[in-house]
């Protein structure tokens, strides 16, 4: 949770480097400016709610302003994202359906694809404690109260109801379950620099 400005700075700048955008430079900038992409702006307004909502209170007028915005572009992107729910780096691949239970909690550096679904179980108000460098592939379903440990792969159309313990493990199917075992860690694959 961001606690702090230079948190905040952390965390868009690791965001970024997750998404794989550069800014060096005025070639970069302009880019930016001619050709926005949608995401990184998700992810920058919802960095700005979580700052404000964490560090300014929540009667800051500009929180209600940078809300209703964030409100509008994940209606338009399809996402339904709650603040604090993701740690720093957070790379979003597509926009489309992707809702995340405001319970859950997912540590830094997560890739996460179209059509995924993070809830709970039965009416439980608890959802998953998900660790750090998982990878969460297209149309996955997570629910329930359960943890999953650090470098993950999670593969594609799988669903996830129980725990799993293993770290650098790969899950697949339905119900997911282990089928393969120190696996990289999905942005050494892509060749990122993020912090561990």
């Amino acid at each position: 949770m961001i606690r702090s400005y230079e948190e905040y700075q952390f965390y868009l700048k690791q965001d970024r480097i997750a998404l794989g955008i550069r800014q060096e430079g005025w070639t970069g900038k302009l880019k930016q400016w001619l050709l926005p992409d949608p995401i990184w702006k998700f992810e920058r307004l919802m960095r700005r709610c979580e700052y404000l909502t964490n560090c300014g209170g929540k009667r800051n007028p500009m929180l209600l302003w940078y809300r209703v915005r964030y409100r509008k572009l994940s209606l338009k992107l399809g996402f339904s994202i709650p603040i604090n729910t993701f740690g720093p780096g957070l790379s979003i691949v597509h926009y489309g359906t992707i809702v995340v239970n405001s319970a859950a909690r997912i540590g830094k550096n997560c890739r996460l694809h179209a059509c995924v679904n993070i809830g709970a179980s039965r009416g439980s108000k608890m959802a998953a404690q998900i660790g750090d460098n998982v990878y969460i592939g297209p149309s996955v379903v997570i629910f329930g109260d359960i943890r999953i440990a650090d470098n993950v792969t999670i593969g594609a159309n799988a669903t996830v109801n129980r725990d799993c313990r293993e770290e650098n493990a790969v899950l697949a199917g339905t119900p997911a379950v282990v089928v393969k075992s120190d696996f990289p860690v999905w942005w050494r694959l892509n060749g990122l620099d993020l912090e561990e």
